[in-house]
């Protein structure tokens, strides 16, 4: 029964026995077998993950990264390149919805500025690229070091999680345009046509949507590799890439990543296609209401956790979805066996 998970389909042979396991230890819990529905395969998981009946998730970080894009000069967003800078200050001062949302779950936050046009901002860690991509409708959206260079950003925002003992990480971005990037990705690793991926992203009306489809259309039709690391080198952001390096390292330290909305959607879609084990760390916090995102799930064999109607961004759904881990975590661990609370089982 557990087991029918369809993201199981994309987990190697020890990771599913690992989960396995774990189902067969809350079976014995105070409950119908698999009555808790999701809240079981998200224990499961994290036991696999850390390879562990008694795993601990306390510890949590949400981790954002900001970057500018090149593909602004064409008129994608309803909000202009300058917002970027403006929420970095938004994040340092406490302002944000990802600030409010950390604080009421007990929840670190750390941002990271891997290219936003402008200074360095006290209190947001520096490890700036360059000023944004490249605009993607005429040329590569980064150059080979400074996609590597951004991915090691995100490796490294990973490598200090885990030498802080963080068990649990929520990844988010911030970036306008970011959208475009996403849905270009989304287009060409899920083989789904510009129409399909493009949604209003910061609030578009129709008239920008069909804009920006015909601008996805353009990425589309220069960068004609379908290869994984290409497409994010071509198509991708700074943020995105970071995003992706975060992922191919959590499993180097049995941390559980909670995968917010579209754009942290589109990044995994690179990391699991450059490494396929990375899926195994992967939760998938909600469905956003970007339209490709439902494709980038189904792709992915994800079943997100949440559907609230959620398109800021920012980490906000991810951060929403720790403590619903954190319960799944606790039943594994405290909840009551028929033996041991003297009640009885189903024959």
């Amino acid at each position: 029964m557990h087991g029918s998970s369809s993201s199981s389909m994309l987990f190697s042979n020890a990771f599913t026995k690992d989960m396995q396991i774990a189902a067969a230890v809350l079976d014995q819990k105070t409950k119908p077998p698999g009555s808790l529905g999701a809240v079981e395969r998200i224990a499961m998981q994290v036991s696999a993950i850390q390879n562990s009946l008694t795993p601990d998730v306390n510890s949590a970080r949400t981790i954002l990264f900001a970057a500018d894009h090149g593909v602004m000069e064409e008129s994608v967003s309803a909000y202009p390149q300058s917002v970027t800078r403006q929420m970095l200050l938004n994040f340092a001062s406490g302002g944000s919805a990802a600030n409010v949302f950390c604080r009421a779950n007990e929840t670190e936050l750390e941002v990271i500025n891997v290219g936003v046009i402008g200074d360095a901002v006290d209190s947001i860690v520096h490890n700036k690229v360059s000023d944004g991509t490249a605009n993607m409708t005429r040329q590569p959206a980064m150059t080979s070091t400074q996609l590597k260079q951004a991915m090691a950003a995100g490796k490294n925002a990973v490598c200090r999680a885990a030498k802080n003992n963080i068990q649990l990480i929520a990844l988010g971005e911030m970036g306008i345009g970011n959208t475009t990037s996403a849905a270009a990705i989304v287009s060409a690793l899920c083989n789904i046509s510009s129409i399909d991926s493009v949604g209003p992203g910061t609030g578009l009306d129709q008239q920008g949507i069909d804009h920006k489809v015909s601008v996805v259309d353009r990425i589309l039709d220069l960068h004609s590799s379908r290869d994984p690391e290409s497409v994010l080198q071509n198509m991708g952001g700074l943020e995105l890439a970071a995003l992706c390096g975060a992922m191919l390292e959590a499993g180097n330290h049995k941390i559980t990543v909670i995968v917010d909305g579209y754009i942290v959607t589109a990044a995994a879609l690179c990391a699991v296609g450059m490494n396929p084990a990375a899926r195994e760390n992967l939760l998938f916090a909600h469905q956003s209401a970007e339209p490709g995102h439902v494709a980038a799930l189904k792709y992915l064999h994800a079943e997100p956790l949440l559907n609230l109607g959620l398109r800021l961004g920012e980490g906000s759904g991810a951060i929403l979805a720790i403590p619903l881990v954190r319960s799944a975590v606790a039943m594994l661990n405290e909840m009551a066996t028929f033996e041991g609370a003297g009640v009885d089982s189903a024959l």
